[in-house]
């Protein structure tokens, strides 16, 4: 039976890696960031909920969502925006050919993210008040962003 369960899941680990070299660098890239985003907006989720009663408010947990972010904005992900990946090229991405258009100023919205979402973490922990004014430079930055650089999403 253990070679069986050996065996499955082998031949899953297989699949999954033939089907990520089967994309192109591109397709790599575009489910790259959506990842990324993916685990930044379960962090600030998680964030909002406290915020707004919806799950208890937790010191420990709060500041681990707000260094979650912080760390996840300080990433190197020149790699992920790579041209070509936006959304007229992929519908499947929402990304605006003004990222490349403006491309420093874009990924200085990491920094600011990086920078508020810091400054959250530090304050988070005093109770549900400072979550919420955390929880608002972090939106700041985020909204700020997508304005400029993510395409509606439907």
């Amino acid at each position: 039976m253990t070679s069986f369960k050996t065996l499955t899941m082998t031949a899953v680990l297989c699949a999954v890696a033939a089907a990520a070299v089967a994309q192109t660098p591109a397709e790599q890239a575009v489910n790259a960031r959506k990842s990324l985003m993916h685990v930044m907006a379960f962090n600030l989720g998680q964030l909002g909920a406290m915020a707004k009663g919806q799950m208890p408010y937790d010191a420990k947990a709060a500041q681990a969502a707000a260094g979650n972010i912080a760390k996840l904005a300080t990433l190197d992900q020149a790699a992920l925006w790579m041209k070509g990946t936006d959304h007229d090229a992929d519908p499947k991405s929402h990304a605006l050919p003004a990222i490349w258009q403006n491309e420093a100023d874009f990924l200085g919205g990491f920094a600011k993210l990086a920078s508020a979402a810091g400054t959250a973490e530090k304050s988070v922990g005093g109770g549900a008040e400072t979550l919420k004014a955390a929880l608002g430079q972090i939106g700041g930055a985020c909204g700020g962003c997508h304005k400029s650089y993510r395409a509606a999403l439907n």
